[in-house]
């Protein structure tokens, strides 16, 4: 399982849209000195995550069998009485499942200002990419490097390769994060298609069923695609339900999870994640636009995909509500000017058709 450390300012994980709704703040800005000649010089800055800390995982280097023992199994129950509930096959048998406790074990740390300086010459040498153990902040002694998940190290962002059921497990288990994660996004398998879960080749994303020049050609990828699906929608339903759980578990009170799926299965989506979230706290379907042009169909085209949002506690959710500029200045409705203290009176004539002759500037604008 490989895991990537990355600072903010050159790993963009979600959409403009998400950070404004969740109330992220910027992740890294250029700083530009005093000009000394025509091309101004840039000072590479970044962004840290201040005053905030995790659990060392291990480096891919010191990993044997007596520093990181075999895995621990984490048993994993439903409440088999929820009413109403959607049910497929194997759900009745399956009340719990388990999990195996791995580690994430560091392959590379990305540090962008090294990277960035790096490309520079100086004393007419380019410089090297620091290695995994060049750090000083995250290469502690000996003895404190191979004690796994007890020391405190500053916190990066992570990129992590491996399976969502085990990656979240190990979140929970190992870094103790249960309750510590603001948003999670979840792109899973629209559904049980071949072209829903592989793309063999990085230049080809448009991945067609049945078609031989589509399919990888190594048999164990052929083989786990098989034993995953291996009862079509039902293991699916399965394996969506084991990790929204798992991902219930990582949520603050005021945390969201996003899900986006096409509308092959959204209903089913949608009556699991009601009995992972609790149906009072769905929030949306968010309708977002896919394609641009209607050609070849026969009715009518499916333009758009869905992204389900639900909260953890409805009641806690964290929200920042986005607005849209717009000038109301001589509009017939907005007459009326509210002060700080709830006083309201209607705008003059003057005042009206010209919003800049407010005196009070902590005043606002009201519809009447």
């Amino acid at each position: 399982m490989a895991l990537t450390y990355a600072n903010s300012f050159i790993i963009k994980l979600k959409p403009a849209f998400f950070k404004r709704l969740m109330g992220a703040k910027p992740k890294g800005q250029f700083h530009t000195m005093s000009r000394q000649s025509k091309t101004p010089v840039k000072e590479i800055d970044q962004y840290d995550h201040k005053g905030t800390c995790r659990l060392n995982n291990p480096p891919i280097g010191l990993v044997d069998a007596e520093t990181d023992p075999e895995d621990e199994i984490k048993t994993y129950s439903y409440d088999p009485h929820l009413d109403p509930q959607l049910t497929w096959a194997g759900k009745t048998e399956h009340t719990s499942f388990k999990v195996p406790t791995v580690s994430l074990h560091v392959h590379e740390r990305i540090d962008p200002r090294t990277i960035i300086k790096a490309l520079k010459k100086q004393n007419g040498e380019i410089k090297r990419q620091a290695s995994l153990f060049e750090f000083s902040i995250e290469n502690p002694p000996l003895r404190e490097a191979v004690e796994f998940y007890r020391h405190k190290h500053n916190w990066s962002n992570r990129l992590i390769a491996g399976d969502s059921l085990l990656v979240m497990n190990s979140l929970l288990e190992k870094e103790g994060m249960a309750g510590h994660v603001q948003m999670i996004y979840i792109d899973p398998p629209y559904g049980i298609k071949y072209g829903s879960n592989f793309q063999p080749f990085v230049n080809k994303r448009d991945v067609k069923d049945g078609k031989d020049e589509d399919l990888t050609q190594e048999p164990e990828m052929i083989k786990a695609f098989r034993d995953t699906w291996e009862l079509g929608i039902h293991s699916y339903l399965s394996y969506l339900r084991d990790r929204l759980l798992l991902a219930r578990e990582l949520l603050t009170d005021s945390g969201s999870v996003f899900v986006q799926i096409s509308d092959d299965n959204v209903h089913h989506v949608r009556e699991i994640m009601d009995e992972v979230f609790g149906a009072e706290n769905f929030i949306v379907e968010i309708i977002f636009r896919k394609k641009g042009m209607t050609l070849g169909s026969t009715t009518l085209e499916r333009m758009n995909d869905i992204i389900i949002w639900y909260s953890k506690n409805h009641n806690k959710i964290k929200y920042r509500q986005l607005f849209e500029a717009y000038n109301v200045e001589g509009a017939s409705r907005w007459t009326l000017v509210e002060s700080k203290d709830g006083f309201r009176q209607k705008l003059s004539y003057e005042e009206y058709h010209n919003h800049k002759l407010l005196s009070n500037l902590n005043s606002r604008l009201i519809s009447a």
